[in-house]
This record gives structure tokens, sequence and C-alpha cells, in this order.
């Protein structure tokens, strides 16, 4: 088949490429910077343009959406929405413009599984978590992207599937969107452990779910992607074990709004003795909340099967560090870090 990718650049389409080319696909790559990918030219196409993206996607056979912006700042809520909501309205009417009948749609495991409550385990049959959606622009944005996908979708003229993957880490996280929280733990920027938990995947398993969504998923339906949920204290504790980095000693209270307070009066003194304080408020708060959701409905639909967690977080660290990116404070893979684990689709660990 022939396959056109947008965002081919990104972190997770470069790995979604690589998918699609060891099945032997052939790809046609787009995104808004242009560049390569494995030695592919990627045609430099801007998503808010529909005319430009019917005449690079135009004579494939399926297309995939992997494109967006990644920002927790507030201050970028309105690039959020431009990018991620008139964005993905826009790529869809050109991807359908160009004759391409069928789409998967790359979303987040966020516009599902966000709660209060550490026992809760989110599934795609989950009302959206509106109150906390509106807390943060990012997951807004993508959850109005969602319903532009759902709206477009109109079997069997044209048909999407979305891929609702959590957390993504591994190995070719170039921009640093998805891996900045573990170089900040290496480089022992991290000074507290937030309460809440998180759920996390390896970008090269939510890679092969999203290309096998293509042919097995189901029009209409969304499939969460995720190998593991963890509370930030046991999700440090194994970074700690694969390391040789610490894990913070101090927790933050309950609270997310004491904790959120407390950040932003610290990072108040930071700045006041000029300085740049580690972590943001917003970062903070997320991490009080629990993200943690279910995977077996891709498992089922569409063959997922995540590896071993202490894997990807293993594979995330020495990628990090041989590129230079991150710079560990202590001996990395010091004496008692914890030998590679075999693969496994069953670490989903309870709350």
């Amino acid at each position: 088949m022939r396959y056109w990718v947008g965002g081919a650049t990104g972190f997770l389409g470069s790995h979604v490429v690589k998918c699609l080319r060891d099945a032997g696909h052939e790809v046609v790559l787009a995104s808004r910077s242009g560049g390569e990918v494995a030695g592919i030219p990627v045609s430099r196409v801007d998503v808010l343009d529909a005319d430009r993206v019917a005449e690079s996607a135009r004579g494939t056979d399926g297309a995939f959406l992997v494109t967006g912006k990644v920002s927790r700042d507030a201050a970028d809520a309105e690039e959020l929405h431009r990018t991620n909501v008139l964005g993905t309205r826009s790529a869809l009417a050109g991807i359908g413009k160009a004759g391409v009948r069928r789409v998967v749609y790359v979303s987040t495991s966020g516009t599902i599984a966000i709660s209060d409550r550490a026992d809760h385990v989110a599934t795609e049959a989950d009302p959206p978590p509106l109150e906390h959606l509106s807390r943060w622009p990012y997951y807004r944005t993508k959850y109005h992207a969602e319903l532009e996908a759902l709206e477009a979708n109109l079997p069997p003229a044209f048909e999407v599937v979305i891929v609702n993957p959590s957390l993504l880490l591994g190995p070719g996280d170039t921009r640093g969107s998805s891996t900045g929280d573990v170089r900040k733990f290496l480089e022992g920027e991290i000074l507290a452990t937030p309460r809440g938990g998180l759920a996390l995947v390896d970008v090269r398993d939510a890679a092969a779910a999203t290309a096998a969504a293509m042919e097995h998923g189901a029009a209409g339906e969304r499939y969460i992607l995720s190998a593991a949920n963890l509370s930030l204290a046991a999700f440090f504790d194994r970074l700690a074990r694969v390391s040789g980095v610490p894990a913070p000693r101090l927790a933050l209270p309950r609270s997310p709004v004491l904790s959120a307070e407390l950040t932003r009066l610290f990072g108040r003194a930071v700045r006041a003795i000029g300085g740049e304080p580690p972590m943001d408020a917003t970062s903070v708060e997320m991490g009080q909340h629990y993200w943690y959701c279910d995977a077996g409905k891709a498992m089922h639909a569409l063959g997922f099967m995540p590896r071993d967690v202490t894997d990807t977080l293993r594979d995330t660290v020495e990628d990090l560090v041989s590129r230079g990116v991150a710079h560990p404070r202590a001996g990395l893979y010091a004496e008692g870090a914890v030998p590679a684990a075999g693969r496994s689709g069953t670490d989903l660990l309870s709350p």
C-alpha cells in the first residue's frame, strides 16, 4: 500500500514511518518543518492549508494524521487551538479532497483518562473529563480535535479511526516533547514527588498499533494505547533503578491547590535570585492527578502488545544520555541497577 503520513518528523510519526516501511509499504511524508526521516524526504506541508494537504496526499491509499503541538504552557492556548483543532479540521478536509478514504488520527489518552481518584482506570467508554480538560489547553484542544475527527467520519465514503496513546517514552524523541520529565529526573531537577499517577507506553509499540489501526481499527472508534499505570513515586523508583540516579526524597502535599501554590512560591523565590525554577506549577498540578487507563480494547482489536516498561525506561535513558540531551547527576547504571527484562504485555500495575 501507499500511505501518507502527516507529522512524519515527530516522535511518534517517525516511528510510524519505520513500522510502515518495515511492513513493505510505500510512504509519502509531510510535516510543517520538512526534512527527512530514515533517508526519506519529507515535504513541507502546513496542515492549515487544506489544498496543500490534498496535493501532498493525492494518490495514496490511506493517511496517518500524527500532527499537533504539545505544550503545557497556558500562554500557548491560542496556538494550540489553531494547530490542534483548526489544523485537524483542515487536514481532514484536504485528505478527503485528495480522494483518500481512510485516516488514522492520533490523539492522546488525556482526552479520556484524567481523574482525582487513584482507583479509577479509564476506558474508551468513559465520558470526557470536561472539568479537567478545561484546565489545560493541550488536552482541551486535543479533545476538540477528536470531535472534528469524529464529525468527519462518514463511512463508507470517509472513515476515521482514532488512537489515544498515553505518555510516549522510548528512543528518538529529538524534540523533547515527551521525554522532558525523564531528562529533568536524571539531572536532579525534580525536587519532590507529586501524589498522582501516570500511564505510559513505548513509542515503538504505540507506532505498531497505530499502523495496525489502518487495517484493523473500526471507523469512528477510539483505541487507548498504554502499557502501565504507575504512581509517580513508583515511576521515579523505576527510573532510579535503571539509571542509578536517586529518586526525590520529598513528597508534595496531597492537595493539588496547595502543591501548586507551593510551587509558585518556590518559583518566585528562585527567580528573585536570578534562577529559573525546574518545575512549573502546571506540571505539578497535572502530577497530582491520575491518568490511569486500560488498553484492553486495543489489545483485542489491534493486536497491541506493549513491552515491559522497565525496558522502555532503560532505552529512554540510554537514548537521552547517548545523544547528550541528559547529563545524569549520579553514576548512570550504578551498581544495583535493574537488569534487562523480557517483553511482557501484562505490566499493568495496580494503582
